[in-house]
């Protein structure tokens, strides 16, 4: 009872009134004072910054027409093999000797080209609408090379034109050569089933596997040319590769997509 009636008196007494009262220490103001700062940056940041992102996927070098299966119009005997893999040929031209119960039949290309693969061997039976090559769509040596890559169909719309793409090729040492460098030129905005894919490609095998996570998106990338590399494209390092580079060679893009701001993660 003695103790708390001095804390009472204590309370009562005047002879304190005149202090200030302190409210925080100078330590506690200055953790403030940084904090507010820090939420305020970042605040407009979240508004006015941006952020880039990229989305990586298969791709393949291919001429920009794309491929077709020769089919064979007959069903019969194959008794001569006209034409050799890697060879360009012109529309019309006879790849295949097939004997038939009505006489000898060619089997010709139908649009120019380069044969990439020969299904069909001397001796081999085959039925009418059998696959017997593949023929790249290509005219001239000269003729650029693109790439077309696979992208997830949720990607598409994000996307911008002329977006910059490196390509990891994979049969060039990428610490050695570095990656290939492209722009989007354009962006197929319907999604690919498997078998539009193997049209384009002329290989089945490669439309089965660019659909194994959905039916992508294809988008056609322009690559840099370069006087000054052997390949004639440019590349991150200063010469690339000392060969030229093939059609239908497999590689992995990156595209980056458009910037966006970091509000509008949280905008619905």
């Amino acid at each position: 009872m003695q103790f708390r009636q001095q804390a009472l008196a204590k309370l009562q007494s005047p002879e304190e009134l005149d202090l200030p009262v302190r409210f925080a220490r100078p330590q506690g103001w200055l953790v403030l004072s940084v904090t507010v700062v820090v939420m305020a940056a970042a605040s407009v940041w979240a508004v006015t910054g941006s952020v880039a992102s990229t989305v990586g996927a298969p791709a393949v070098l291919t001429h920009g027409e794309g491929s077709y299966v020769l089919q064979s119009p007959v069903a019969g005997q194959v008794t001569a093999v006209l034409a050799k893999e890697g060879e360009r040929l012109p529309a019309n031209s006879p790849v295949l000797k097939v004997r038939t119960d009505d006489g000898d039949t060619l089997v010709r290309t139908v649009a120019a080209g380069r044969i990439t693969a020969l299904a069909a061997t001397i001796g081999a039976i085959i039925q009418t609408g059998a696959n017997v090559a593949a023929v790249e769509k290509v005219a001239h040596a000269s003729d650029p090379l693109y790439a077309t890559v696979y992208v997830p169909a949720e990607n598409a719309s994000s996307i911008p034109a002329n977006a910059p793409v490196d390509l990891t090729v994979q049969s060039v040492p990428t610490q050695q050569y570095g990656v290939l460098h492209g722009h989007v030129k354009s962006v197929d905005r319907t999604v690919q089933t498997r078998q539009q894919i193997a049209a384009f490609l002329g290989d089945s095998q490669l439309g089965e596997q660019f659909t194994k996570k959905g039916r992508p998106v294809a988008v056609l990338v322009r690559l840099d040319r370069s006087s000054g590399t052997k390949s004639g494209y440019q590349w991150s390092s200063a010469d690339g590769p000392p060969y030229t580079l093939a059609s239908m060679t497999l590689a992995t893009g990156s595209i980056r997509l458009a910037d966006q701001r970091p509000v509008d993660w949280l905008l619905p």
